[in-house]
Formats: structure tokens, sequence, C-alpha cells
């Protein structure tokens, strides 16, 4: 097989879930008779870019969402068909979750271009699927299975973000203070970044299956409604776990408070039972003629009595007012 250097992959779907894996030449040679042409690109390689502006055919305005260097979640129909951009979240090994990586998607009745700048794990299950024979078949079938495989990620990410919130909370009493901030700190990042773009990516999938045309048949719409009312309940899912979050941060400051104010209470308490006998010896300390109990041998031991008959009535006193 000649090399693809423009592609990543490129697969000729069989309408019946496979897929044969196509070189150069016959991806040239190809007619929508033999089957659902899919391309896979990477947006950084230039033979790429160069190919889907001068030689796919598709619009000027789509090619450029397709390697557009930043990406949000959208979704809207071109001449020839939809245009797709998802997240999902980067699990990629060594890489942050939240860091989500951006896929768009081009289907046409029979052509399907995809493009991605990093790599997306939920496209290479749908590969192999089709490599195995149970992939889609029609570029529609193809959507919903990227996007059910996209929120699979999406739902396991949740669920870790669910179960490390609920390690914090039973931590929240017991864990060190710096380490407990820089975990909650942690949570509330992630879950800021991956919200960010599933409140759009819900919007996008909404508008799919209201879109004009006949791209997508009865049985994909409602699978893609389907996946779209899931990304709200993982969504709704988050939200609830900030507030959680929130709950958990002001009962871990109002911890922290309540250890700080019994701190100071208890110096507060030594610093007054102190001050009295602070001002005595003050008192029989300074260097002036008079003072009592100078010439008397037990002038020291008297006033040793006096200062712990002091201290001994200020502590009475503060247990008799409760307030020890």
């Amino acid at each position: 097989m000649e090399p693809n250097e423009e592609f990543l992959h490129c697969y000729i779907l069989n309408r019946r879930g496979g897929a044969e894996e196509a070189d150069s030449r016959s991806m040239r040679q190809w007619s929508k008779e033999q089957g659902v042409l899919w391309v896979h690109l990477d947006v950084s390689n230039e033979k790429s870019r160069d190919w889907l502006f001068d030689v796919s055919g598709v619009e000027a305005q789509v090619a450029d969402a397709m390697l557009a260097e930043e990406t949000r979640p959208r979704s809207f129909a071109t001449d020839k068909g939809l245009l797709i951009v998802l997240r999902g979240v980067n699990t990629n090994p060594g890489e942050d979750p939240e860091d989500m990586v951006s896929i768009r998607i081009l289907i046409e009745p029979d052509r399907i271009i995809t493009s991605r700048r990093r790599r997306v794990l939920s496209v290479q299950d749908v590969r192999a699927s089709l490599v195995s024979g149970n992939g889609p078949a029609t570029p529609g079938e193809f959507l919903a299975a990227l996007v059910e495989r996209l929120a699979d990620r999406i739902g396991d990410f949740v669920d870790n973000i669910e179960g490390r919130l609920g390690d914090a909370e039973g931590d929240v009493h017991t864990q060190d203070s710096a380490t407990f901030r820089r975990t909650l700190g942690a949570l509330r990042r992630q879950m800021a970044s991956v919200r960010r773009f599933l409140a759009p990516q819900r919007d996008a999938l909404d508008r799919l299956y209201r879109q004009p045309g006949t791209w997508l048949s009865d049985t994909e719409t409602r699978y893609l409604r389907e996946e779209a009312d899931r990304i709200t309940r993982y969504l709704e899912d988050l939200d609830l776990a900030r507030e959680r979050a929130v709950v958990l941060q002001e009962e871990f400051l109002g911890q922290l408070a309540q250890e700080q104010n019994a701190r100071m209470y208890v110096l507060s308490v030594v610093a007054a039972i102190f001050l009295p006998l602070t001002f005595i010896t003050g008192l029989l300390g300074m260097n002036v003629g008079g003072l009592p109990g100078l010439e008397s041998p037990v002038g020291f031991l008297a006033s040793i009595v006096v200062m712990i008959v002091a201290a001994i009535g200020l502590f009475a006193f503060f247990r008799w007012k409760r307030w020890l």
C-alpha cells in the first residue's frame, strides 16, 4: 500500500459495519458506490492542511473551522452536510483530563472527514470497531458512535470527580489543611474546565437533530437526542459536585476559623492570668526606695505567694464565669 502522508488513516466503510483501509491510490479512485470514505487528519500536518483546502472540495469556511487552533463545541449545516466540533476528556497517558481534546467531524452522505490536533481515544475506539466488523454502517451512525464514546469518557471523569469529592468530604476533619486545600482546589479547577465545554457541547448536540436536511435518519436523530440528554445529566452532576465543593470549602474554612479561635482563646486566658503577675513583678521591680519587703528575709517568698494566690484567684474567677 502507498503511504498516506496527508492522513492519519483512511478507510472505506462497507456499510455493513466493517471497513477496509485505503492507501493514496485507492482513495483517489474511490467512488460512493464502494462505500463511505472516512479520512482522519492531523491539523498540525502541513500536507493535511493542503489536502483539505486544495483537494477535498470542502468550503473554505468549513476548512478553516476544521483547522482552527482554538475550538468551541458547535454544529451547523453546510451545503453538503453537517460540521460538528466536539470536545472530549483528555485520557491520553500523562495528560490532565480537564485539558479537553477537540475533534472536528464533517458528515456528508458518502464521506466523513475528521480532524484533530491531539490524539482522541474515542476515535481509536470507533476505528477498532470498524476493523473488527462491528462498527457504524453510515455517516450518521459514525457520528452517533463517536458521540457515545466521547460521552462514556466524560461519564467516567464525572464519576471519578464525585468519588474524589466524597473522599475529600470524609477527610475534611482529619487531613492536613495544606494537603486538603490543594486537593479541593484541583477538584474545583477540573470541574470548571470540563464544565466550560460541556454546556456548549450539549447545545451543539441539541441543534443537530433540529438541522434541516436529510443528513441523519430518524433513528440516528433519536440516538443523538439521547446522547444530548446524557451530556445534560453529566452537566447537572458537575453542577451538583461544584455546589458540594463550595459547601465543603465553607465547612473547611469554618473548621479553620474555629481552630484559630480556640487557640486565640487559650492565649487570651493565659495572658489574662499572667497580667496581674506581670503587674506585681513590675511594681516590685522598681528601683526606688520604700518598697515593701526589701529588708525582710521573707520578702521574696511573700511576693511569690501573692502572685500564686492572684493566679489561682483569677483562674477560679474564669471557671466561675464558665470562660474555661
